[in-house]
């Protein structure tokens, strides 16, 4: 049977596209942001064994969306109120107040943003197994001294450095019970484990 050339091509384009999708993030993450992501369920349990000696209420509201069970699919974009919450590292938890988050369709490409509070972030997110993973970078916003929202560094870590002090990298997950989690391992800054917590 002769394979058309028209057939071939079809097959060839199909075949590069499925390529691209299946590499996403891992394109454009740096290794040591890959590598940090692979230690997503180290990060986690660590980061909750030191927030254990933290705030009742902190620790309440911690465990509530840490021991929420995730769901495959759902409504991701729009707006979310978010909190951010800071397990490990300097002190044992801090859980920030509200502000509002926003998930938006740009051009086919889905990018989350933290749209309140002082230290505030934004990036990319990816599709994968389990969820999106989120590359993007944070800023501080406050007092009129506003940073310009910088974009993720990925590969192009200044200076020869392996990771920059704002890239983040993260697992964000929807949950049964309509809420959605995004969890950033081992920040470069302060803490050992982040969670945004976002709720409609």
């Amino acid at each position: 049977m002769r394979v058309r050339k028209a057939d071939f091509a079809a097959a060839a384009t199909l075949l590069i596209l499925s390529a691209a999708a299946v590499a996403g993030w891992r394109e454009d993450a740096s290794p040591a942001d890959a590598e940090r992501l692979g230690q997503l369920t180290e990060a986690r349990a660590k980061g909750l064994t030191e927030a254990a000696s933290a705030k009742p209420s902190d620790l309440a509201a911690i465990r509530s969306i840490m021991q929420a069970g995730p769901v495959s699919s759902g409504r991701i974009a729009g707006t979310w109120k978010c909190r951010t919450m800071k397990l490990g590292g300097v002190t044992p938890a801090v859980v920030y107040s509200w502000f509002t988050c926003r998930i938006s369709d740009r051009g086919g490409r889905l990018f989350f943003e933290k749209l309140g509070g002082s230290q505030r972030t934004s990036g990319w997110l990816y599709p994968d197994a389990g969820g999106y993973v989120y590359l993007g970078a944070s800023y501080v916003h406050y007092n009129g001294a506003n940073e310009k929202p910088p974009a993720y560094s990925g590969t192009g870590a200044s200076a020869g450095a392996a990771q920059t002090p704002d890239d983040q990298i993260g697992l964000l997950s929807l949950t049964y019970d309509g809420r959605a989690r995004l969890e950033l391992p081992y920040p470069v800054q302060e803490s050992t484990f982040d969670v945004i917590e976002l709720k409609r």
